[in-house]
């Protein structure tokens, strides 16, 4: 098998001439519904106040004046008193490299108006299908490589340091397939899919290969149902590469799955070769991009809600992944000629 599919997907940039790149797009223009509700975001750029801010009195003014963002993210309660975290913070701030790192952040991010647009709709998109949604406020910071993101039903702050362009020379210790997908566009995917996690139920007593790919096809599901004019590139971190590779061959990893069992599979080390982080996926090939099993996944939920017609807060609240495997009706797509 394992050489069979290396083969295929060597074949994968001749089929790029012939295949399609994905899933097919539909009118991706947000209703009026959607874009008219009276909803603002706007992004504290709270590392230019700390950055500028010179005294430890500087500090507790902004500790006074962010209460969530210092009580949540800098975690005030956890120092003695708050002069601590300002002293530390204040020598944090004047060393050379860290206000180097500033300097590249201002320069990289100095226009953040699209990434507040984009977050905008997406929030109202979220409202729309789900009216509980509460609209956190919203924060950048420079982390020195700390924290990426933070989500929590009340703030979202963005390490922007973790999103300077790939070819900066400053650069997160993550590996290279990874952190090319800390980028710019991926901000506001990421921030999506973290708050899809808060409805999307499972089922706790399931461990299976299964229920991990449902799972991440509910996320990324809901990732494009929220923003339907970005591309999968973003939602899944793939590149166009990659996608029309693993459409081209969709037959190919269905049957690896398949005929090896893997769907009711509860070994973790044995899910992890197919929805954990790696450059590729090496049980079907070197050539294939890792998480294979997520894009999988998202495959048979898009199927499902395709085939049962159910909103996106009915599929999100099903837990049962065997019910939407089996209803998804689910088989691989052949490539479009």
């Amino acid at each position: 098998m394992r050489i069979q599919a290396t083969r295929y997907f060597s074949l994968a940039l001749i089929l790029l001439l012939t295949f399609s790149c994905g899933k097919k797009e539909k009118n991706c223009e947000h209703s009026s519904e959607i874009l008219d509700q009276d909803l603002t975001v706007e992004i504290a750029r709270l590392e230019q106040d700390f950055f500028q801010a010179k005294t430890e009195e500087d500090f507790n003014y902004l500790f006074e004046k962010h209460p969530e963002f210092a009580g949540q993210y800098l975690q005030m309660d956890l120092y003695p008193h708050p002069d601590s975290l300002a002293k530390e913070l204040l020598a944090i701030h004047q060393d050379s490299i860290m206000r180097s790192l500033y300097d590249s952040v201002e320069v990289a991010f100095s226009d953040f108006s699209e990434v507040e647009k984009d977050l905008e709709t997406a929030f109202k998109t979220i409202k729309h299908y789900f009216p509980d949604f509460q609209i956190p406020k919203v924060y950048t910071f420079v982390s020195g490589f700390n924290s990426d993101l933070v989500v929590t039903d009340e703030l979202i702050v963005i390490g922007l340091d973790y999103f300077l362009p790939p070819t900066h020379a400053f650069q997160p210790e993550l590996p290279r397939y990874m952190a090319e997908r800390y980028d710019k566009p991926y901000i506001v995917p990421m921030i999506v899919m973290a708050i899809s996690a808060r409805y999307n139920l499972t089922t706790p007593s399931d461990n299976t290969l299964l229920a991990e790919m449902i799972f991440y096809g509910k996320a990324y599901h809901f990732m494009k149902a929220i923003m339907p004019c970005t591309s999968d590139e973003y939602i899944i971190g793939y590149t166009p590469e990659a996608i029309s590779e693993s459409f081209a061959n969709e037959e190919l990893i269905w049957s690896h799955f398949v005929e090896n069992e893997l769907l009711y599979e509860t070994n973790p080390f044995e899910i992890r070769k197919y929805v954990g982080e790696a450059p590729f996926t090496d049980a079907i090939s070197t050539k294939a991009p890792g998480r294979l099993g997520r894009w999988l996944g998202w495959n048979i939920v898009d199927d499902y809600q395709f085939n049962q017609d159910v909103p996106l807060d009915v599929l999100m609240a099903e837990p049962d992944a065997e019910k939407i495997f089996r209803a998804s009706e689910y088989r691989p797509r052949k490539p479009n000629k």
